[in-house]
């Protein structure tokens, strides 16, 4: 019927938005061989797009506040669609690492826009609907990632995960122009204005995020102790401490901030805001490194791959569905909390199977129990973020929580990328085989175990590939605790900070466009 059509447009957008989050996993190896890119590349292909969405989210949305909704949906898409064919078209990782930001930056607008759009165009029963529609395809998005990925990958090229993109946003962008109701011009003064966009908010906040991202990465890479990486640092903490002063002058000036400082006094707020970023890192940042180990190292190819990491984002999106609405009538920290403490129990199952022996079938009970904790936690993660702030600070609060999200997987690709960097590192030193073991866990880590095993001499190929399996599974242990120790340090703040509030919260439409609950969401105390 005419009337879903703006939904088609709106999910369009929202499917290969956040598809390109998972699907790029299982295309890494053969990026590393075409590109010849090393591991720190490879971390950059992945966290360019998720530094630009989490560094970009608040502020697209008070870009679509004063330009209009539509408006930027349509122009992200294209930004979107041209970045992915340059992605396509890359002829180097640098370039491909940049076409990637540019992608996330399209991603932005998207995302920024998308619950927006729905909740003006949909009203009562259809506003559930669409929401209900619309939340199903982004669960369906990030299942079918890894599977996408690896018949795209295997079949055509790793190019065509990004070309893919181009003739969906084509349709997206049509749809969208035909059936979605062009924006209302915003009044140019008086009360009804939008707010300012907090431009120097924006800059310091998203410095600070590429400075801490290219520390971690840095510091694998060339050491703790190097002049860049330190240098990263402090450049991340210049920039966060200027986030801060330029937060602070516009809420003196009764301007908005990209995000009030205020709200992190709420021990909610603040709780729900280290689980998302815990929760991200800790169930996501492992996946670039695993993808590689069964391609590069089991030698799966990239369907097989996809298929093995699947179940994480399959259960995850069968519990959502299943629970989802269940999960809405409890207090929030009690999903958000016990699926974190479930996410780490995974990730130690996967520690735990992790030997030079293990197979592909060493990673399914642990993939299976972390998306049974990603499903509990992350349905109600948003609604709760927003439950914690005044009334008029909800569309901030859903905005910083997304943020938030990113911000975990790109942080948390980046350190475990050093961690594992380095426990590998520990192993082919302590081997003494005569293998420069900061080169051999380089190489490692960007893909090349098989190439570590065929430079090795014919007698000495058969110790070398066992070192390798051990070296690699030494590493993978080493992430997989750590995501363990993040998940549950998550779960326990949530559960240590989150508290419901004496009241329930009058319904009515979120700020950001969400549809009302049919029961009013229960408020967490401030």
């Amino acid at each position: 019927m005419r009337k879903w059509q703006p939904l088609v447009a709106v999910c369009l957008g929202a499917f290969i938005l956040l598809v390109d989050v998972t699907i790029v996993n299982v295309a890494l190896p053969q990026m590393a061989d075409d590109l010849d890119a090393g591991f720190t590349s490879l971390q950059w292909v992945v966290d360019a797009y998720a530094l630009a969405l989490a560094a970009l989210l608040l502020a697209a949305g008070s870009l679509a506040d004063r330009f209009g909704h539509r408006r930027l949906y349509v122009g992200g898409l294209a930004v979107f669609a041209l970045a992915s064919l340059a992605c396509g078209l890359a002829p180097d990782a640098t370039v491909l690492v940049a076409a990637r930001a540019v992608q996330g930056v399209g991603g932005a607008a998207m995302f920024a826009t998308t619950t927006a759009l729905l909740g003006a165009t949909y009203r009562g029963r259809d506003r559930g609907t669409a929401f209900g529609v619309w939340g199903a395809v982004n669960g369906a998005a990030a299942a079918a990632g890894p599977l996408l990925g690896g018949l795209l990958t295997q079949h055509i090229g790793w190019q065509a995960i990004f070309l893919v993109n181009l003739p969906i946003a084509a349709v997206a962008v049509a749809l969208t122009l035909r059936v979605v109701a062009a924006d209302r011009r915003a009044p140019d003064r008086g009360a009804g204005r939008p707010p300012r966009l907090d431009v120097p908010g924006a800059l310091t906040f998203t410095v600070a995020a590429a400075g801490l991202t290219y520390g971690l990465i840095r510091g694998g890479e060339a050491g703790w102790s190097s002049p860049l990486t330190l240098g990263a640092f402090a450049v991340a903490a210049l920039a966060l401490a200027a986030f801060v002063v330029a937060a602070l002058r516009a809420a003196r000036r009764g301007h908005q901030p990209l995000l009030d400082l205020a709200l992190l006094r709420r021990p909610s707020f603040t709780g729900l805001m280290g689980g998302a970023l815990l929760l991200q890192a800790g169930a996501f940042g492992c996946l670039a490194l695993t993808s590689l180990w069964l391609q590069s190292l089991l030698g799966l190819g990239p369907v097989a791959a996809g298929l093995a990491l699947a179940p994480l984002a399959a259960l995850s999106f069968v519990v959502s569905l299943v629970v989802g609405r269940y999960l809405q009538r409890m207090a929030p920290r009690v999903p958000i909390g016990a699926g974190l403490l479930v996410i780490a129990a995974g990730m130690l199952l996967l520690a735990g199977g992790m030997t030079a022996d293990a197979g592909r079938s060493a990673v399914l009970a642990g993939l299976c129990v972390t998306g049974v904790g990603v499903g509990l936690a992350i349905p109600v993660l948003v609604s709760a973020a927003m439950g914690s702030v005044p009334p008029q600070r909800m569309g901030m609060a859903g905005g910083a929580v997304n943020t938030f999200r990113q911000l975990g997987m790109t942080l948390g690709i980046a350190g475990l990328g050093a961690v594992f960097t380095s426990r590998a590192e520990k192993v082919f030193e302590d081997a003494r085989t005569g293998l420069d073991p900061h080169a051999a866990a380089s190489a490692l880590a960007g893909g090349q175990a098989r190439r570590i095993v065929e430079g090795a001499p014919a007698g000495l190929r058969a110790g070398t590939e066992r070192l390798v399996h051990e070296a690699f599974a030494a590493g993978l242990e080493r992430v997989f605790l750590c995501s363990a120790l993040a998940a549950a340090a998550g779960g326990l703040l949530v559960l240590a900070l989150v508290r419901p509030a004496a009241g329930a919260a009058p319904a009515g439409p979120a700020a950001d466009g969400a549809p009302a609950p049919r029961k009013a969401p229960e408020r967490t105390a401030v």
